[in-house]
């Protein structure tokens, strides 16, 4: 495609999504015009408009504005999930518009800076977030794309006119994160999924081959230790190890966790750091911790800018998420929609809370990853007392005959389980004691949560 500069007007297709989002703020801050569609509104999709999109939420081509029908300066982007059928994409197309997906656009105002790309099937929202928040709270400055809104700055976008620096997660669906060519990387875990997309495992761990194969040479990887990536680099780009407690490169010791704080020791090429603070004090955000420290270390923050920066880290939304803390019932949102990320979520509450009840409420997101892993699912959600089981949030995808949430279900080993129609949920918890309850899954469940809440505040 075109330099971004040859447009005057860019619409989305799908401009709701998170990450399509980011894009839109990014376009508007630069001083484009900027519209789209998305399929319903949402907390996101208003705060867009309020910011200057024009978006709409039917297909009709009537409802495309004039000014973006012009082919010649008008880019359409558009995101995997919206479905080849949609009348705007096809008058987009058979009228000779440029229309790319969310990770060329993406890929081309990244690579125009050092992209700080963090790749990997589960914790590339926290690890760029809170790499990004360091490097904004430093001298440093960055630029920053996020899976996730930001509680510090109430946005996925941050902006600076210092800094070059780009952080942004490196989406391995649909080979998305190809499109990058990045300074630095990150890879935090290569567990199977997208099965869909890649067909096999070994076609997955070749996809992340390929993208260390694009970092920049000069450039630096870093890797969690133990991984059965087997990294293809350029010349002269160095490779770092990080992980938990594990004899790494980058690693935590020390580890305390305790009246409601976390805290531990960082140890990295040069030293050991004291009493790191996480703002966010739940486990697994150690492990994340220490990988975006390495990250940030790497670009120049110094020790006491990482220190107040890792304190004052508010996280992500829905990245377990606190809608309710204090009181007899604890009330956690988390994205988690992998068997991994459901396992290290419930692990975490269980060293939090240790002898509550913990109750979820699980929404499994795509019948192919449903269908993939459902013993995995199982065997994670096993580790709650008690399963509130959802129907599958298709997203992009087709029913697959056979394939429901009850192939998990009948796996699943709580004290208590029962499956439950969306619809029906708020009916089937009216009066539950709940002592830690969770809610789980990348489909629409958050949208939910302020019902729940008031639910559970009323009980």
């Amino acid at each position: 495609m075109d330099a971004l500069t040859t447009y005057t007007s860019i619409y989305f297709v799908g401009a709701g999504g998170i990450g399509m989002s980011a894009l839109v703020r990014y376009c508007l801050a630069k001083g484009y015009a900027v519209a789209g569609y998305d399929r319903v509104p949402s907390a996101l999709t208003e705060a867009l408009v309020k910011e200057g999109a024009e978006i709409v939420y039917d297909d009709s081509v009537e409802l495309i504005p004039k000014a973006f029908l012009d082919a010649k300066r008008t880019l359409v982007v558009y995101t995997p999930a919206v479905p080849n059928t949609h009348a705007g994409l096809v008058y987009f197309r058979e009228h000779n518009f440029t229309v790319v997906k969310r990770a060329v656009l993406l890929g081309l105002i990244v690579n125009e800076g050092r992209g700080l790309c963090v790749a990997g099937t589960h914790g590339k929202t926290t690890v760029s977030s809170m790499t990004a928040h360091i490097l904004a709270q430093s001298s440093i400055g960055c630029n920053a794309f996020l899976g996730g809104i930001l509680k510090n700055y109430d946005s996925n976008l941050i902006l600076s006119a210092k800094s070059d620096l780009m952080v942004v997660e490196a989406d391995e669906y649909d080979r998305s994160f190809h499109q990058l060519r990045p300074y630095m990387a990150v890879v935090t875990a290569t567990d199977a999924d997208h099965l869909d997309i890649y067909g096999t495992y070994e076609a997955y761990l070749d996809s992340f081959r390929h993208f260390t194969s694009l970092i920049q040479s000069g450039g630096v990887l870093i890797m969690k230790k133990g991984l059965a990536l087997q990294p293809d680099l350029a010349e002269g780009v160095r490779l770092y190890t990080y992980s938990l407690e594990d004899d790494a490169d980058f690693h935590a010791r020390n580890i305390r966790i305790g009246n409601g704080r976390i805290c531990f020791d960082w140890v990295y090429p040069d030293g050991v750091v004291a009493d790191i603070d996480l703002g966010v004090p739940v486990p697994i955000n150690v492990e994340n911790g220490v990988a975006a420290m390495a990250l940030a270390w790497l670009n120049g923050a110094t020790i006491d800018e990482m220190r107040r920066a890792m304190k004052s880290f508010s996280g992500a939304r829905r990245r377990f998420d606190y809608w309710i803390r204090e009181g007899k019932t604890v009330l956690i949102d988390d994205y988690a929609h992998h068997p991994n990320e459901i396992k290290a979520s419930l692990l975490s509450i269980r060293k939090l809370y240790a002898g509550k009840k913990i109750s979820v409420i699980f929404q499994p997101h795509l019948y192919t990853r449903t269908r993939d892993f459902c013993d995995e699912f199982a065997e994670a959600l096993s580790l709650a007392d008690e399963l509130i089981l959802l129907d599958i949030y298709p997203a992009r995808e087709q029913p697959i005959p056979g394939v429901t949430s009850r192939i998990i279900f009948d796996k699943v080993k709580c004290e208590r389980k029962e499956c439950c129609p969306k619809e029906k949920l708020l009916e089937t918890i009216k009066g539950r004691n709940f002592e830690i309850l969770i809610t789980l899954g990348a489909g629409d469940i958050d949208r939910m949560l302020p019902a729940i809440k008031e639910e559970l505040l009323c009980s």
